[in-house]
């Protein structure tokens, strides 16, 4: 009997009819597909891994894109890539293209994000900016014979025109080389003079797009000599000097002026003083009988004035005759009467042991000292001696007895007065040992 054949599986692929379509994987597209970069030529895409990732994992991604007014979809990568950004090179400006990333999952599925705009190819458009370096932000001072080399980035998108001028005229090339670059631009001066200082301008313009800038250039010179210098006066030692500021001043500020002396006897130019701001000096210290020139010079920040403005008069200082005089002093009195600065202290003495009073007495003439006992004068007993030395005065009582104790008084006299002191002297025997 006939055998029954059964039917084959529809997805077998020896006997399958159709071509496989890949399956779509719910959730499985990319995510948050954006567009990073336009150029002229090329357009930069990322995106993000799909928010559901089957358990046969994620094989890569295939980028596509289609231009304008068609629906041919053109792969960009031959083989899946592994990679969240994706550079479409070789494109051509002007052209409006869409572009669209498909995930391709471990199984073979698929699932697709498409951008939804259409995007202009062509190069972006940055403003003109000038980076204009710190240094040239106030006023470039530079001096006569040297260079001026002004190196400025610009920036722009596409280049921008770039143009100098000079006070608001086009700058004489025959004198200033002028460079423009991708990167910037360079004016170049090789050898400076006065005329070329100025407000040098900038402008980088790009159709209505404008950034300008505006450097002011200033070219000093060393200043011309002071004016008018001339001798006010003399008096003494010093002589007064007075002068008006120079006619030309380098194109910079005076900052001060040297002035500087010589003897006519040598002829050696000395300075006396730096930096002097005033326009007026008196020189001191000048030496009696000789004669003086003196001459003034400008200064800047180029330095001194290649000539100096010289006094047309010349200074002499006389010499003075003086006779001395001395001083006359008027004598001071230094007379006084006499007064105990020390006068004589009590005291007690043991029978047959010396003993001495002692006081001290200043006055002018020097006093008369004389020693007295109960009112009586002692000048003649052997028993007491009397001493004076540098207003120090000494009674000695040699052995005194009980019968030598009493009232002692000092008495100093000199032809302005006289001066008393008194004290008691105890005289005691000596104690008997038990």
């Amino acid at each position: 009997s006939p055998r029954t054949l059964q039917p084959l599986p529809r997805d077998c692929p020896a006997m399958s009819a159709e071509p496989k379509i890949p399956k779509e994987v719910p959730e499985g597209q990319p995510m948050g597909l954006t567009v990073e970069d336009v150029t002229g030529t090329s357009l930069t895409l990322h995106w993000d891994p799909p928010k559901y990732i089957g358990s046969f994992g994620l094989a890569g991604y295939i980028v596509e894109y289609r231009k304008e007014n068609s629906e041919t979809w053109v792969a960009v990568n031959k083989e899946v890539t592994t990679k969240t950004v994706l550079v479409i090179k070789n494109l051509n400006e002007g052209d409006k293209i869409q572009a669209r990333v498909k995930a391709v999952h471990g199984d073979g599925g698929t699932a697709t994000t498409v951008f939804p705009e259409l995007v202009l190819i062509k190069e972006p458009i940055d403003a003109p900016k000038i980076r204009l370096p710190r240094n040239f932000r106030e006023t470039f001072i530079r001096k006569v014979g040297q260079n001026l080399n002004l190196s400025i980035p610009v920036q722009g998108n596409p280049q921008p025109s770039i143009t100098w001028t000079k006070d608001d005229q086009p700058v004489d090339t025959a004198c200033v080389n002028i460079r423009n670059s991708s990167l910037g631009t360079i004016l170049f001066i090789r050898k400076l003079e006065r005329k070329d200082s100025g407000k040098y301008k900038l402008t980088a313009q790009m159709d209505t797009l404008v950034d300008a800038v505006v450097i002011d250039i200033q070219i000093v010179d060393k200043p011309g000599p002071p004016q008018k210098l001339k001798m006010l006066d003399v008096w003494g030692f010093n002589v007064a000097l007075e002068w008006q500021p120079p006619k030309d001043n380098g194109n910079a500020e005076i900052s001060g002026y040297t002035i500087q002396k010589a003897d006519q006897k040598t002829g050696e130019w000395f300075t006396v003083l730096e930096k002097c701001h005033p326009c007026s000096y008196t020189v001191s210290d000048l030496v009696m009988g000789n004669r003086y020139n003196f001459r003034v010079f400008s200064e800047n920040l180029c330095g001194l004035s290649e000539t100096a403005a010289q006094c047309k008069d010349i200074a002499f200082i006389p010499k003075i005759s003086t006779s001395y005089k001395p001083p006359i002093y008027q004598e001071k009195d230094l007379t006084e009467a006499p007064k105990f600065t020390q006068p004589p202290a009590d005291k007690k003495a043991t029978v047959g042991f010396t003993t001495k009073l002692f006081c001290s007495v200043r006055g002018n003439p020097k006093p008369k000292i004389s020693w007295l006992k109960n009112q009586m004068l002692l000048d003649q007993d052997p028993k007491f001696r009397i001493l004076t030395n540098e207003g120090i005065c000494t009674l000695e009582i040699r052995k005194p007895s009980p019968y030598d104790g009493g009232i002692y008084t000092c008495k100093a006299v000199n032809a302005l007065g006289e001066a008393i002191a008194d004290c008691r002297l105890d005289v005691k025997a000596a104690p008997v040992p038990q």
